[in-house]
């Protein structure tokens, strides 16, 4: 063969994988074609002033990949059978791209289903955040947890860290169970942990959602919740909702006009407008969904938090019909990256969501759920949420004041003290569609009315612009000195820019 040109450097990876790597690029891209012949080891070591033994680990690397064939007596040759012709055709799917001095043509493939990825929000990008389930993580006791680690580790199964319990390790199943009898009046008998509420959402649309299934759900939601149904096949059916929450008289002509199989609620502190459904449209919704043969999902993210008066027990804890499926987090009263959430529900729901689980992972982070259930067992859990509904309230509080200070200066501002949770749902009394983009270039996020509709949903208001006037402003997240600050650059960009 003639000599290939190879500049060799004294910085990166070894010569013989610096050889190895030219070679290959030449037989790719033709320069050496199948069945030509290579210069001997000794003649190679010759031209690029390198040690034999070099060479030779070069050569049989290329041997080992396929790229050469070593023939007794013969020498090294390029293997016969390599594709450097591309057998693939250009068509109108596919793109063409160069690579090593080739051609190719890469597919446009279609898959089951366009999902958009959603790029995470850096929160080291905000000053001033109003995110409305963020925990104040500067309260967290992490020596308090480190401890509960630590033991959870002393007396660990090792047999638990294999394959096996994926509805979650017992010791956490247990813990959870005793608490949600205590703090929610819930008698629940079985439960999945699930990694967070998301994949909790996932899991119930997965076992019950075929494409084109309905699914009732707020006007006004969780985007997270509704783009899992959708995903999943679902047509999703807006049911409006007025200043006491979902509308009875609105879910009841819908089911009449839909085979809808689940009713998604956030009856607690609903999401986005903190309003907290009330015990009539409770049993009224109850009693519509079991005459229709309506499975309910009951999203009870941030139950801990209350501060005007005792919360409403869950849906879930009297359900004699087993139709509701109650889902919550550790998310709000621990941190997101703890990854916890747990369902529970009746058993025959309960045995389709536990084979689905097995499907999509084996099990949960075990180390995490036993120092959880360490940490609950010792009554740490507990602790916590005491002193946190306290801080929390304090910034309540404190957000509440700052708003009634703009109220007194003359500011359309008006709102709806919830009974609890981690945000104010807050009427600003102009336009705010435009207002996350404008105060972001000063460090400060929010949300606004725009974001909390599904625009796929078959019944989707869609509002006029004027009309979407209402900030959701969380406030558990920041110091009480920040949400100040935030709270008067949005003023400024709202009302004076």
């Amino acid at each position: 063969m003639n000599p290939i040109s190879i500049e060799f450097t004294s910085i990166g990876p070894a010569r013989y994988l610096q050889l190895a790597k030219a070679l290959r690029k030449a037989i790719k891209s033709g320069d050496l074609v199948p069945g030509t012949k290579l210069s001997s080891a000794r003649k190679m070591a010759d031209i690029y002033a390198l040690n034999r033994h070099t060479v030779m680990n070069a050569l049989q690397i290329l041997v080992a990949e396929g790229w050469l064939e070593s023939r007794q007596r013969a020498g090294y040759f390029v293997t016969n059978s390599l594709p450097i012709d591309s057998s693939v055709t250009r068509s109108e799917n596919k793109h063409t791209q160069s690579e090593g001095g080739r051609e190719y043509s890469t597919y446009q493939f279609s898959f089951a289903n366009d999902i958009k990825f959603q790029k995470a929000m850096s929160l080291a990008d905000y000053q001033y955040n109003f995110a409305g389930g963020l925990p104040d993580l500067a309260a967290f006791p992490f020596a308090e947890f480190k401890r509960a680690t630590s033991s959870a580790c002393q007396r660990l199964n090792t047999n638990l860290l294999h394959y096996g319990e994926a509805a979650g390790v017992p010791e956490l199943k247990s813990q959870i169970l005793a608490y949600l009898h205590r703090a929610r009046n819930l008698n629940a008998k079985e439960l999945l942990i699930c990694n967070g509420s998301q994949e909790a959402l996932f899991i119930i649309a997965k076992a019950f959602v075929k494409q084109g299934d309905f699914i009732a759900v707020e006007t006004l939601g969780y985007p997270p919740a509704r783009k899992v149904f959708s995903a999943c096949g679902a047509s999703l059916i807006d049911i409006h909702q007025d200043e006491e929450g979902l509308c009875v008289d609105d879910l009841a002509m819908q089911l009449k006009q839909y085979p809808i199989k689940l009713l998604y609620l956030t009856p607690l502190h609903q999401y986005p407008t903190t309003v907290t459904l009330s015990m009539t449209r409770r049993m009224q919704i109850y009693q519509l969904c079991y005459e229709h043969g309506v499975a309910i999902i009951e999203d009870d993210y941030d139950h801990e938090f209350h501060y005007r008066c005792h919360p409403v027990a869950p849906l879930a804890s009297d359900d004699p019909a087993g139709i509701v499926i109650y889902v919550s987090t550790f998310s709000k009263l621990m941190f997101a990256g703890a990854r916890l959430g747990y369902v529970t529900c009746s058993s025959g729901i309960m045995a389709q969501l536990q084979a689905i689980k097995q499907l999509i992972n084996h099990k949960n982070d075990v180390l995490t759920q036993l120092s959880v259930a360490q940490w609950m067992k010792e009554g740490g859990f507990e602790r916590h949420s005491k002193r946190m509904t306290k801080l929390y309230k304090q910034k309540y509080a404190h957000l509440d004041s700052l708003l009634k200070s703009y109220q007194l200066k003359g500011y359309p501002i008006t709102y709806d003290k919830p009974d609890g949770g981690m945000a104010m749902w807050v009427n600003m009394g102009v336009n705010v569609s435009k207002l996350k983009e404008s105060v972001k270039s000063h460090g400060v996020y929010v949300q606004t009315q725009t974001e909390f509709y599904f625009n796929e949903s078959s019944r989707s208001l869609n509002l006029a612009e004027n009309k979407h006037t209402h900030l959701r402003l969380g406030f558990a997240g920041q110091s009480c000195e920040n949400a100040s600050h935030g709270l008067k650059i949005i003023i400024e960009q709202l009302y004076h820019s």
